[in-house]
């Protein structure tokens, strides 16, 4: 290389990296910034009031696991935390498993439709992104609240005869977010399906392959950046979903959401709100690295 060309493209970098430095900077104070404060709160001492006292202090982190007793000073494992924990990840991913079940043959059936139905198909399934997600969880408050649709279709059926109660409970909530992160997984599948070849359909059944054989050993496999692609999209907001558990839980089934904000509000111990708000990203980020890691695989798999 000459030392001219040599000098066009070093000229050429500088003005990429001067041109992209406004979007750099606000990217830093809209997101990396933000984020840097909570990492240093998770590593200070609690104020009387609320806020943070610049003293260095693990008590944040070492609060996610253990919790000092009020009257003898003896740490003990928070059990309330760690049901809090297995109550967003157990539910998160049943919210997942669900709307996969849910959305793949929705998704399997938008993708097999003309051309001109799909437009209509996708434009029902987008619907529910133009309403508030607060108005579209009371609007499951109402659902299945004791005199609400559920019931009373029951009850008109004869099929019960005094209300269930399915509100302010893990079934509420389960409900709730799979109402509203089912369009998240549909849509990744419906793209992964639309690129899917409908003749290897064909060749599977020429070779005497079963229905459950063909979804299994062809369509699965070749689906499967969809399939993560729309289970990182589900999880990852569901696990820190904050309105739908606070609206259908009443307050009883916490989340990690509800009480990361219960910290920094009524708790006043905003070095363990911070600390838990980092493992929630530590935790969203090795999602995200195994998707991009599996995503990567399939990628190379299908160029080979």
């Amino acid at each position: 290389m000459s030392p001219a060309e040599d000098r066009v493209i070093r000229r050429s970098a500088r003005n990429g990296w001067l041109l992209s430095t406004p979007a750099l900077v606000l990217l830093f104070c809209a997101a990396a910034g933000p984020l840097i404060i909570v990492a240093i709160y998770s590593f200070l001492t609690p104020g009387k009031y609320g806020n943070v006292e610049w003293t260095f202090s693990t008590g944040g982190w070492v609060g996610i696991l253990w919790t000092k007793d009020i009257f003898d000073d003896t740490w003990q494992l928070a059990d309330a935390h760690l049901t809090i924990f297995w109550r967003s990840v157990s539910l998160s991913f049943l919210t997942t498993l669900f709307t996969f079940i849910v959305g793949f043959p929705t998704a399997w059936f938008i993708a097999t439709r003309s051309p001109e139905r799909r437009a209509f198909w996708l434009f029902l399934i987008t619907i529910p992104f133009w309403t508030n997600l607060l108005i579209r969880t009371y609007a499951i408050n109402e659902v299945l609240r004791k005199e609400g649709l559920v019931n009373t279709v029951l009850l008109k059926l004869h099929v019960i005869e005094t209300p269930l109660d399915m509100l302010y409970g893990p079934f509420a909530i389960f409900v709730g977010m799979t109402y509203v992160y089912l369009p998240l997984m549909v849509l990744p599948l419906f793209a992964a399906i639309d690129r899917f070849d409908m003749r290897l359909l064909e060749a599977g059944y020429d070779l005497y392959a079963s229905r459950v054989q063909v979804l299994r050993r062809v369509i699965l496999p070749i689906v499967k950046p969809g399939i993560i692609a729309g289970s990182i999209l589900v999880f990852v907001p569901s696990l820190g979903a904050y309105v739908t558990p606070r609206v259908l839980g009443g307050g009883k089934q916490m989340m990690i959401g509800n009480f990361i904000e219960l910290q920094f509000g009524q708790g006043r111990n905003w070095p363990l709100g911070a600390a838990l708000s980092m493992l929630l990203l530590i935790v969203v980020t090795a999602a995200l690295l195994i998707y991009v890691r599996y995503a990567g695989r399939g990628g190379g798999a299908r160029h080979g």
